[in-house]
């Protein structure tokens, strides 16, 4: 039977990590839906795009690449999708890389029976505040679609585990 999965905006935890980046002017949004898993699990499934978002991200790479900006994140050791991890605790990942245009870092915390994504932005310059707002209804439906399938594997999870006893 199909359940809706609600994905509510929310504030960012005051206990983020990601706030020692943010400043005034720069871009912040948070996303939160119901799952239980852990920040490197989620982030997994977030960074495991569906067909259509990887379209997306081959068009951007086509049009950035003229341009100089990097068309996947830098190398590195650790890694979620294209993404190199910057920080990880129990409650919370933050992986992101900086560029041109502009920094960024996403967070996925996890807690109480809840996951949420949040994207933190530094524009550097004109470029980047064009590059953000053509992507802005882009990057939306990418976060709304990534927590939908978070909360879905966690419910999945949940039904193979069977009910907790105590």
């Amino acid at each position: 039977m199909f359940q809706p999965v609600p994905v509510k905006h929310c504030d960012l935890p005051e206990n983020s990590l990601l706030w020692l980046h943010f400043k005034t002017g720069d871009f912040l949004d948070c996303y939160v839906t119901d799952a239980v898993m852990t920040p490197r699990q989620a982030a997994e499934i977030i960074t495991d795009f569906p067909w259509w978002a990887r379209l997306l991200l081959m068009l951007r790479s086509v049009v950035v690449t003229p341009l100089g900006l990097l068309t996947d994140g830098p190398d590195a050791k650790d890694k979620v999708g294209p993404f190199p991890v910057q920080s990880e605790t129990s409650e919370e990942l933050i992986a992101g890389f900086n560029d041109a245009h502009l920094d960024f870092r996403v967070s996925v915390i996890s807690g109480d029976g809840r996951v949420s994504l949040a994207t933190w932005v530094h524009r550097h310059n004109l470029g980047g505040r064009i590059y953000l707002a053509c992507i802005m209804p882009f990057h939306i439906l990418v976060a709304h679609d990534a927590l939908r399938r978070v909360a879905r594997a966690s419910r999945k999870n949940a039904r193979i585990s069977g009910p907790v006893l105590r």
